[in-house]
């Protein structure tokens, strides 16, 4: 089939090609339903959802880690700027070396995440950049001595569970940093002069609980987030297969089943919306009508089948004579076809007209009781509204169009006449 003929239905077909661009494939779609069927808290994303997962939800996680890293080099300086106003100056530089590795740390981590790049590069630089950040917090108080000790490593594990709660990385990321804030909880408390090694220990394992019950809840809000992209992929799905549905629907309805190309209904349809915008008024337009030659007596000589196939064949070969995109054609009613050109003049309609004429007569389709000959024939008649000339309706000009029509088939047949005050043979 002609690739034009889809013209007569191009608005249905588009969609169905978005939708069809948009749709799962259905492995996807079986994977989502079988994890939706389960338990919530046994949700595991297999390779293919766990990409497509990163990839709806990247952006959004970037933006949230770059703005914990930049916050946390406000908040350093900030603090620095206020001890320096406070406190002793010598305690003051013995804060700055550590202080000085957090803002390289964190603001190499942002510009990490300012585009997507591939995953093991991400989680190095997540990693290494938060444990850098966690390190200088603590440094700073492990440098500074005295109160300022337990305090920093206190605010280290405080960094670190907002970390754990703001993220939304995968699980595994999350325990990392758990990992790197208790670690070195414990390895500088166990050094802490200050206090015993049972203290240590017991202050390490309060903290742990608590960091503990943070990456659990982290869990628990990644799972639903899973949750939530398998239900929008399930609903997408569902849309998808409605959208193309109802694309399909008014396929069928502005389609003839037969031929395959657009119907009555259809051809009405643009006739008034051409006519509407004015189209036809401003660049000329004209209309064929196309009638079958002796028809009936092809079907009650060959069969209907043969009849059928007669009509295949015609609008083929009609489609496939128009000019381009700008011209439409749709089956009338019976054997008779109705083919709009837009922008066109007398002359154009005569040799669509013509070509159309000749090559159904060329493809020696049989006919055997027709009086015009042995084969299939057309006749044609165009009726053509110029540019800038006068007003004429759709229904006018289709009527005119009607009249070149009967005048040809009561002329002899097997011609084009158009449609004029004399109404004169275009061609035979």
């Amino acid at each position: 089939m002609d690739t034009r003929r889809a013209s007569g239905v191009s608005r249905a077909s588009e969609l169905s090609a978005r939708t069809a661009s948009q749709r799962l494939p259905p492995t996807v779609v079986n994977e989502v339903d079988r994890l939706l069927a389960g338990r919530t808290r046994d949700i595991r994303l297999n390779a293919e959802l766990a990409r497509r997962f990163r990839a709806r939800s990247w952006p959004q996680a970037s933006k949230i880690i770059r703005a914990w890293m930049i916050w946390v080099v406000v908040l350093d300086l900030l603090t620095l700027a206020v001890n320096a106003g406070l406190l002793p100056s010598e305690t003051v530089r013995s804060m700055l070396l550590p202080a000085s590795l957090l803002p390289p740390a964190a603001i190499v981590t942002a510009i990490v995440f300012l585009k997507p790049r591939g995953i093991w590069l991400e989680g190095i630089a997540l990693h290494a950049g938060v444990f850098l950040i966690l390190l200088s917090v603590a440094l700073v108080g492990v440098n500074t001595g005295g109160e300022y000790y337990e305090r920093h490593l206190t605010i280290m594990l405080f960094v670190a569970v907002t970390a754990i709660i703001i993220f939304p990385v995968p699980l595994e990321w999350s325990i990392a940093i758990a990992v790197f804030a208790l670690g070195l909880y414990l390895v500088f408390q166990m050094q802490n002069p200050a206090i015993t090694t049972e203290n240590a220990l017991a202050g390490a394992l309060f903290f742990a609980s608590g960091v503990v019950a943070t990456v659990v809840a982290r869990r628990t809000a990644g799972i639903l987030a899973h949750k939530t992209f398998l239900l929008e992929l399930r609903d997408r799905s569902r849309l998808t297969e409605l959208t193309d549905a109802n694309s399909r629907l008014e396929l069928l309805a502005r389609t003839d089943p037969l031929t395959g190309i657009a119907n009555r209904r259809w051809m009405m349809e643009t006739l008034s919306r051409v006519w509407s915008d004015e189209i036809a008024q401003s660049q000329g337009a004209a209309i064929l009508m196309c009638d079958i030659d002796h028809f009936k007596q092809l079907n009650d000589s060959l069969g209907h089948a043969e009849g059928d196939r007669c009509l295949v064949k015609v609008s083929g070969i009609i489609q496939s004579s128009s000019r381009d995109d700008r011209d439409q054609v749709a089956r009338y009613g019976g054997e008779e076809f109705l083919i709009l050109l837009r922008d066109a003049n007398q002359e154009d309609a005569v040799s669509v007209a013509e070509r159309i004429r000749r090559r159904v007569e060329a493809a020696s389709l049989p006919n055997p009781r027709s009086s015009v000959g042995a084969y299939v024939t057309v006749s044609i008649g165009p009726a053509v509204l110029d540019q800038g000339g006068a007003t004429v309706s759709s229904e006018g000009l289709q009527r005119q169009a009607d009249e070149a029509l009967y005048e040809a088939k009561k002329n002899g047949r097997n011609q084009v006449i158009v449609y004029g005050p004399s109404l004169q043979v275009a061609s035979k």
